[in-house]
């Protein structure tokens, strides 16, 4: 064991940078992004050892801490809530066609039936209309288009 330890001791700052590039290979065969933030903390770390020739306490001390605010940081900035999309709706099929007037294929009795929309019959809810009749699509629920009467 403690040849081990003799053995890594040898290497000094070039430690880190090794852990750096182990990190950065985890990350690419591991699936998602984990290792990517811990990678970055360790050449941090050996950058700065090599710069300033801290302890190796120390070194573990901020490499925890940069790990810390790495993780951190990313979460804050890199949310999905925060990213603007030119196409919000385009996993939402049925929001893409609010505000189309569409056609009833089954009339609307008791609050639902259904329409047509292109060549697919939507369940719709709203205000009861005959077959034939012409609705606008206010909103959708899932997989129901939220209809009323179009404007005559």
């Amino acid at each position: 064991m403690q040849g081990l330890i003799a053995f890594f001791y040898g290497f000094g700052v070039w430690n880190w940078l090794i852990l750096a590039v182990l990190l950065f290979i985890l990350e690419a065969v591991v699936p998602g992004v984990h290792f990517l933030w811990f990678g970055i903390a360790a050449v941090v770390v050996g950058a700065l050892a090599m710069a300033t020739g801290m302890a190796w306490q120390f070194q573990i001390i901020a490499f925890a801490a940069i790990s810390v605010l790495t993780v951190f940081w990313v979460r804050h900035w890199v949310r999905p809530d925060r990213t603007a999309s030119d196409l919000p709706n385009l996993n939402v099929r049925g929001q893409q066609y609010v505000g189309r007037s569409v056609v009833v294929e089954q009339a609307i009795q008791n609050g639902r039936g259904r329409v047509r929309v292109d060549d697919t019959l939507w369940q719709a809810k709203g205000p009861d209309a005959p077959a034939g009749a012409r609705v606008t699509v206010t909103s959708a629920e899932g997989s129901v288009l939220v209809v009323e009467r179009a404007a005559t």
